[in-house]
């Protein structure tokens, strides 16, 4: 049996008008994700907005252009009660590039939904954020957070799966083959 061609889609999970007041470093944020969205869309890679019902429009810079798909999720699951595999199965994609807020949450859930979904993925090591923290709270600090994920999906062994993470300068959407020992 032929091998499926490989083709990348970037999600952009959450990035929304009602989060941006409770997101860490919201500007940064939607700057990586905003110049990695115009390199996907120069190199015909499909970006998929994720949003959450009821959160507002996209933020500014990371609205969805026309055609693109937008998936409306009601949990942390993207992929749970919506269209999200049937579109990623339509648009042929093997591999999701995952960003957006808030870590721990939608994008943790996401991401793991996706290798269980069958696909490879990518967590943009500088494309997801978290909440601000209010104190006294038991969570840890903000930056502490998306560094503790991003180390976890550096050891994650998922069976017949390639899990990386990469800094959204380190993504070539041209060679979509990038050495696995390239980190973030």
């Amino acid at each position: 049996m032929p091998q499926t061609p490989h083709r990348a889609a970037l999600l952009i999970i959450d990035m929304q008008r009602d989060m941006r007041p409770i997101m860490h470093r919201p500007d940064q944020t939607v700057g990586t994700i905003a110049g990695l969205g115009s390199r996907a869309r120069a190199a015909n890679v499909p970006v998929i907005t994720v949003q959450q019902r009821g959160c507002g429009d996209a933020l500014p810079g990371l609205a969805p252009q026309s055609g693109e798909p937008v998936v409306t999720k009601t949990c942390a699951d993207a992929f749970l009660g919506t269209d999200l595999d049937e579109t990623l199965v339509r648009l042929g994609v093997t591999e999701v590039l995952v960003t957006g807020f808030a870590t721990e949450n939608c994008v943790e859930t996401t991401a793991r939904q996706a290798l269980s979904h069958g696909y490879d993925l990518v967590l943009v090591a500088d494309g997801h954020t978290t909440s601000v923290r209010s104190q006294p709270t038991d969570f840890i600090p903000p930056d502490q957070s998306i560094a503790h994920h991003n180390e976890i999906y550096r050891h994650i062994d998922f069976p017949d799966r390639s899990v990386r993470v990469l800094s959204a300068a380190k993504i070539d959407f041209v060679a979509p083959e990038l050495d696995a020992s390239e980190g973030s």
